[in-house]
């Protein structure tokens, strides 16, 4: 005897795969929403929700360190960041530290530091407005501005500065530990501010994907949020103002 497998109508068959999507799209939410939509073989690891580590393949942090340093040490690059790109950064960051410093967020008595400075426009609009105390750390040095420092272990002693500010948290590729450095180099009542971007535009040299402000803040065991806003800086699009407790 021949089984004949009876056809489905087309509405019906439409309305049963909807339905099978429905339930699996319930069962795995965290699954299919955390699936990047190019499915890259360099995203390997998700911190938490709101935040995706990539990891390039590295075979060891050392293997991190070489690829960062193709960018830092890339010599057109350092060329149109010491010349053409100078005046114009060293003016917009400027912008952004007066507007702390107007609402007593950074002073000239400030000591301050600047995270993965590069070639020092931050220090150089720090200094620009007042903050004289000021200088950066990147994986290069650049004297006098910078000095050669990893943010993952900065080679400062705990409480060390005023005041913080980085526009390279997607180039951690340890988030915690680059919060970590910050919370334990920063005085009590010091403050950090970071320019980060939410919507996702990066280069292939960031480390990280950050889809909110939520697992930032979760990352700051010893601060509290004082401000967040939009900017445009450069790429990123939001800014956010951290204070360390006194105690």
């Amino acid at each position: 005897m021949k089984f004949v497998i009876p056809k489905v109508p087309f509405t019906l068959s439409l309305f049963i795969s909807l339905s099978l999507l429905i339930v699996f799209f319930f069962a795995f939410p965290t699954t299919f929403l955390r699936r990047p939509l190019s499915s890259p073989s360099s995203v390997i690891a998700v911190a938490e929700e709101g935040i995706r580590i990539r990891h390039h393949g590295y075979s060891s942090y050392e293997a991190y360190i070489k690829h960062q340093l193709n960018k830092t040490q890339n010599p057109k690059l350092r060329k149109v960041w010491t010349t053409r790109d100078w005046d114009r950064k060293v003016r917009v960051f400027s912008t952004f530290f007066k507007r702390l410093s107007d609402h007593n967020l950074l002073s000239n008595q400030s000591k301050a530091l600047s995270i993965g400075a590069r070639v020092g426009q931050e220090v150089a609009a720090l200094r620009l407005i007042g903050v004289q105390d000021s200088v950066g750390i990147d994986l290069v040095p650049r004297p006098p501005l910078v000095v050669k420092g990893d943010f993952h272990a900065q080679p400062f002693d705990a409480d060390t500065f005023d005041f913080e500010f980085s526009n390279v948290f997607d180039h951690a590729l340890y988030p915690e530990k680059f919060v970590g450095e910050i919370e334990r180099t920063l005085k009590p009542g010091g403050v950090c501010v970071l320019h980060v971007s939410i919507s996702g535009k990066t280069d292939k040299y960031s480390a990280n994907d950050l889809f909110s402000v939520k697992p930032l803040v979760n990352l700051f065991k010893r601060s509290k949020v004082v401000e967040v806003r939009n900017i445009d800086g450069f790429g990123l699009d939001t800014e956010i103002v951290f204070r360390k407790n006194n105690n």
